[in-house]
């Protein structure tokens, strides 16, 4: 996503694949999926979602008030950096690149003090044991689609569809349905601070969305619940409220 410098940088070649026939589906992680897709491809689900919190990781303090002032902490996201400069103004937020490995590493090299990394990708990799502290889905509002893997093929190809729903997960097709839907009226830039995260209450589902402005003093936030069936609906619906209380240059593109 935003990480990489755009949502679609690494999905792009992965759609022509798809449009000229060359594969019949590809795995994305769902965060990294762009707000609108070619025509010709469409989302056939997703697999069940991992845990979608982020990690703070540090070897210096417990979490990110013990911090000392002005520590270094390194992050690629907007959305994670405008979060840590609304609880901790007094930090330096750094810009921090590379895979996880390379992140932790600095981090060991004392390059920063800090970071925060998504747990799914952590729980992947086998490397959860390195989260200090689990962040809260309340404060640390989650990037839409994050821990889900997406899978996309051709639109209307119910064959691979098909062969495809052992494997699918209807809740979490469910949830990022709703989250989607918040993100493509808000159609903020990939730069934008934006989080949202869907979650199921039994036949209910709860969405808590959030956007800020990049230095964290500035936010909106909403939440919204419904019934399942009404998914796209409660997206879009947050986004409105959010749309009508945010100044217009919060989400300028």
């Amino acid at each position: 996503m935003s990480e990489a410098g755009g949502k679609g940088l690494f999905t792009k070649e992965l759609d022509i694949a798809l449009e000229r026939g060359d594969i019949d589906i590809a795995v994305h992680s769902a965060k990294d999926l762009p707000t609108f897709l070619p025509q010709s491809v469409e989302i056939a689900g997703y697999l069940p979602r991992e845990d979608p919190r982020d990690v703070f990781i540090s070897e210096k303090a417990a979490d990110l008030g013990a911090l000392p002032e002005g520590a270094r902490l390194g992050t690629a996201s907007p959305r994670r950096a405008a979060l840590v400069k609304r609880f901790r103004p007094d930090l330096d937020v750094a810009l921090l690149r590379g895979n996880v490995e390379t992140r932790l590493a600095k981090l060991s090299r004392g390059e920063i003090d800090a970071t925060l990394l998504a747990l799914a990708g952590l729980i992947r990799l086998g490397l959860a044991q390195r989260a200090t502290k689990i962040l809260d889905c309340a404060d640390f509002v989650p990037a839409v689609g994050q821990g889900a893997i997406g899978i996309t093929a051709r639109r209307h190809d119910a064959a691979i569809v098909n062969r495809l729903a052992p494997i699918l997960d209807p809740a979490t097709g469910v949830a990022l349905s709703c989250e989607r839907a918040l993100l493509r009226v808000l159609d903020g830039s990939c730069r934008t601070p934006i989080g949202g995260h869907a979650r199921l209450e039994g036949t209910r589902l709860a969405l808590h969305a959030i956007v800020l402005r990049p230095d964290g003093s500035e936010f909106f936030e909403t939440h919204i619940s419904g019934p399942v069936g009404e998914a796209e609906r409660l997206g879009e619906t947050a986004a409105r409220d959010l749309l009508a209380r945010a100044p217009q240059d919060l989400l300028a593109r």
